[in-house]
């Protein structure tokens, strides 16, 4: 079986738009949340939501590979030119090497409402432009990187809701252990425009303290309201060990433990025992024990329901005494299917600058909360040579992942 290597990372998040601005923010307890008008003029029940800047792609891509590309595939490639490079991956590599790539997305929904409005007011197919239909298929991410990257290797997207991005480091983690791929493109990617957010929105799963959108995302506090929707995109490179010392990569971590379970109980609403297995089954995986876990960065979105079962089931693998547990949700918002690949990078950087990026707003423990070891401000200096990341989503899917800090 090969070990796993992490040999390069890229974000384009709502607190940073690359690796350092992120780092910064993650260190100060920076939030990303904002609240925008248009969508309580839409008749949204909660204007709150994660602030991004498009990026600019013009001069970058050719119009061609723009017009195809949705919003979250922009802020994909992003990410991915920034993890390629740290990587020290070249067109040379990617021309030469099958080179794969296994996204998290789960949606596309702005592209498929705009091209709705053009089909009812113009009454004409071929007026809907060339790029729409690679712009609304669920696998716009990885059939647009496929192609401008010329990857040759696995070419697969990774839908399971909010645990989208996790699971395509987990797979992407097998394929490589397993010999049938030495380095794949892991990641996810999330719209952040309010036609993906509607249904949702309905479904009164948002906060709606909206006076102080800074505050409003508040994990394991017990005035928790609901989550703030998010996204941007994540990329992580991940390789084989073999591979990445042959070409002399320099080596950021290594995912050593994948948990995954399904809870087989209700649609949207999470119990303990699903995430429960979750956890043990990545610490099974990377054959080390709870107590040797130095950080747990928390699914927790800042849901009632959510965030106390995770809360209890945290508890039921580590008992009493927990490692430093903190969501990052609370700085970000809820970055859906980005999530659980944007949640191992910020907390790389923890281990790699050794803190632990605090959970922010928490001011008022619940019953369960209150046996965590939440960091409610940074914690310097922490050495974490182990941290465990969690990921759930709509359906009861689940997925840990464990990542070591290399020597």
């Amino acid at each position: 079986m090969n070990r796993v290597v992490i040999t390069g990372m890229g974000i384009y998040s709502t607190i940073g738009k690359n690796i350092e601005e992120v780092n910064k923010s993650l260190y100060v307890g920076a939030s990303g949340i904002g609240f925008e008008q248009l969508r309580k003029d839409m008749g949204f029940r909660s204007g709150l939501t994660g602030i991004i800047e498009h990026p600019e792609l013009k001069g970058k891509l050719k119009r061609r590979q723009r017009v195809g590309m949705a919003e979250q595939g922009e802020y994909a490639y992003i990410a991915t030119v920034e993890a390629l490079a740290q990587a020290n991956i070249d067109e040379d590599f990617l021309e030469k090497n099958d080179v794969g790539i296994l996204y998290g997305n789960d949606s596309s929904a702005k592209s498929i409402v705009n091209s709705y409005d053009v089909l009812k007011e113009k009454k004409d197919t071929a007026l809907l432009g060339s790029g729409a239909i690679f712009q609304s298929m669920n696998s716009t991410i990885t059939m647009n990187l496929s192609t401008i990257f010329k990857l040759k290797g696995i070419n697969l997207t990774v839908s399971a809701a909010c645990a989208s991005g996790s699971h395509s480091i987990g797979l992407g983690y097998h394929l490589i252990k397993s010999g049938l791929q030495n380095a794949i493109i892991c990641g996810g990617g999330q719209e952040i425009n309010y036609q993906s957010m509607g249904s949702f929105d309905g479904l009164g799963a948002f906060s709606i303290r909206e006076d102080q959108p800074t505050k409003a995302s508040r994990p394991f506090d017990r005035d928790r309201d609901g989550l703030v929707p998010s996204g941007g995109a994540a990329t992580v490179i991940l390789e084989s060990y073999e591979s990445a010392k042959k070409r002399g990569a320099h080596i950021i971590a290594e995912v050593i433990g994948y948990g995954f379970s399904s809870n087989g109980d209700h649609i949207s609403v999470p119990n303990v025992e699903g995430p429960a297995k979750s956890l043990e089954a990545a610490l099974k995986d990377a054959k080390v024990k709870a107590a040797q876990i130095d950080y747990i960065n928390a699914h927790a979105t800042a849901t009632p329901v959510g965030d106390l079962n995770e809360a209890q089931a945290i508890s039921k693998v580590f008992g009493k005494k927990t490692p430093y547990v903190s969501s990052t949700k609370s700085m970000t918002g809820h970055e859906m299917w980005m999530g659980g690949a944007s949640e191992i990078i910020y907390s790389v950087l923890m281990m790699q600058n050794s803190y632990v990026a605090p959970n922010i707003n928490f001011e008022n423990p619940d019953e369960y909360s209150a046996k965590l070891n939440i960091a409610t401000e940074t914690i310097k200096n922490h050495n974490i040579d182990l941290f465990l990341s969690n990921s759930f989503g709509f359906g009861g899917t689940n997925s840990s992942l464990i990542v070591k800090k290399t020597q």
